[in-house]
């Protein structure tokens, strides 16, 4: 097994000089997305407009489902697959840029993935904003050699053009939705009505030719709508939309309850996370009651929450009434990374440092993002941190000992200190200044999101999940887009759950 991140700079990607072989797969010609470019944020506008004029995607959803169940599609939504109870799955979230990082992910992803019996892609399929257009480049063209089915969770930005491209491709080719009344002038939902972005009329017209690129039967999928749930060899798998905005609605809501019931072992798959960067955010159901309330009842016996749209990897090992949950964030399957290293000390449900798991770790964080702004602001002498002297700050301000400990002596100088604050190094609970907080804050929500673009290592991961009916044995797969880990890629993490 080769070395990971947790061993050596060296299994962490840092110092290759032998870039993998994924551009083979991709395209001539790769549209990398900005997020610093006004053109990108003004057609990925939605989630803002929504915030502001209310929330259309609920009722939107329900004649999404609507719309499916008079096409035949069962009515308790319940995908039944006929797997044995010794079986593979594989979870990706956050997939579609389809630029470098998301193509970095897809030798090592084919390597691990060998045997297994379907995927699920764990939010946000496409970006920007979920265009048909897309799904060429983003989805059908990566995974091609993918054998087995491919099911999915819509994310926000799926949303962004109201899920009809993702219902194209993973609910049965599902039509259009008839347009709704036009709205009183002068309303809220007319303000909406005005400022929401739309797919252009002849959006999607590649489609029929790029579902050739999936087109064996052994990788057909069809779902019953944006949210389901799947039984499949000892398990049931639940995956939830939660919109433009990190919440499901009412309907949605009893659905969950009603297939939540029962004695079998049970993951939640959803596109927003319940423990993420040590808080945590339950994710609030129209009319009462969270998501979380209902992973965390015993009589329902879920044992893992894993969510995508934080571009990273974190665990979080709950004990709930004398059982164990595992909250996992695993959306680290191809978009720009979210910085790990603006975590503060993980001290939440009992959970601490010592339980919490992440990856990229913070120092290799740190220090790929000093890298990033040293190049983009031209100080690269004072902003690049060396991967030890990253750790080692990282180390200092949290207050634990190193992850890894650095291959060559690093101190600790005022120049190190700064930068770790400059791009939003978290510290200790007890030491969080009022400038600190706001400075974390500032850094997470406006700086880094904007690094589409940016050379190995990616720090990228997926998950394999090896079932049998007593235990499921979770591991982290990392992709950095050097050859070492694409030829042999390292486990970042790994937790037996049982389910007995």
């Amino acid at each position: 097994m080769s070395d990971s991140s947790r061993d050596t700079a060296e299994g962490a990607g840092w110092g290759s000089a032998r870039l993998g072989e994924y551009k083979r797969l991709m395209p001539p010609k790769v549209e990398k997305i900005s997020w610093l470019n006004p053109k990108t944020l003004w057609a990925a506008r939605n989630g803002v407009v929504a915030s502001w004029f209310g929330d259309p995607t609920g009722r939107t959803r329900s004649r999404w489902v609507a719309q499916r169940a008079a096409a035949g599609a069962p009515a308790d939504k319940v995908i039944r697959r006929e797997d044995p109870e010794r079986f593979s799955f594989m979870v990706i979230g956050d997939t579609g840029e389809g630029d470098d990082p998301q193509y970095a992910v897809v030798p090592g992803f084919l390597r691990i993935s060998q045997d297994t019996r379907f995927a699920v892609v764990a939010s946000d399929v496409i970006y920007p904003v979920g265009s048909a257009d897309d799904y060429g480049t983003k989805f059908y063209r990566p995974y091609q050699d993918y054998p087995a089915p491919i099911y999915a969770i819509p994310g926000n930005h799926d949303w962004y053009e109201d899920l009809g491209a993702f219902m194209r491709v993973f609910c049965d080719d599902a039509p259009p939705l008839a347009a709704e009344p036009a709205p009183r002038p002068l309303t809220r939902a007319w303000l909406r009505s005005l400022l929401w972005h739309r797919p252009r009329a002849d959006d999607g017209q590649p489609l029929d030719s790029v579902r050739e690129l999936r087109a064996d039967p052994a990788q057909q999928a069809v779902q019953p709508g944006p949210y389901w749930a799947m039984d499949t060899g000892p398990l049931r798998i639940i995956g939830i939309d939660t919109g433009l905005l990190g919440t499901i609605d009412a309907e949605q809501g009893a659905w969950l309850r009603e297939v939540s019931k029962g004695p079998r072992p049970k993951i939640l798959v959803t596109g927003s996370p319940l423990y993420v960067d040590g808080e945590h955010h339950p994710c609030p159901i129209e009319g009462g009651g969270t998501v979380d309330d209902i992973v965390r009842d015993a009589e329902h016996h879920f044992v893992a929450a894993i969510g995508g749209d934080i571009h990273n990897y974190q665990r979080y090992p709950v004990e709930v009434d004398g059982r164990t949950i595992q909250y996992v964030v695993s959306g680290g399957g191809g978009a720009f990374m979210h910085a790990t290293h603006t975590i503060p000390q993980v001290s939440i449900a009992n959970v601490t440092e010592k339980d919490f798991r992440c990856y990229p770790l913070r120092g290799d964080s740190l220090a790929f993002y000093s890298r990033l702004y040293g190049r983009r602001l031209r100080l690269r002498h004072f902003f690049t941190l060396t991967e030890a002297e990253a750790t080692a700050v990282i180390a200092e301000r949290l207050g634990i000992p190193p992850t890894r400990l650095p291959g060559e002596a690093a101190r600790v100088t005022f120049r190190t200190r700064l930068v770790a604050s400059l791009l939003g190094a978290g510290g200790r609970p007890d030491r969080t200044s009022r400038f600190r907080l706001p400075v974390r804050k500032i850094y997470t929500q406006l700086f880094s999101p904007s690094s589409a673009t940016y050379s190995p290592p990616f720090f990228k991961c997926f998950l394999r999940l090896d079932v049998t009916p007593e235990a499921v044995r979770l591991r982290c797969f990392a992709a950095t887009g050097n050859l070492a880990q694409e030829l042999d890629p390292p486990v970042e993490d790994e937790v037996t759950i049982q389910l007995a």
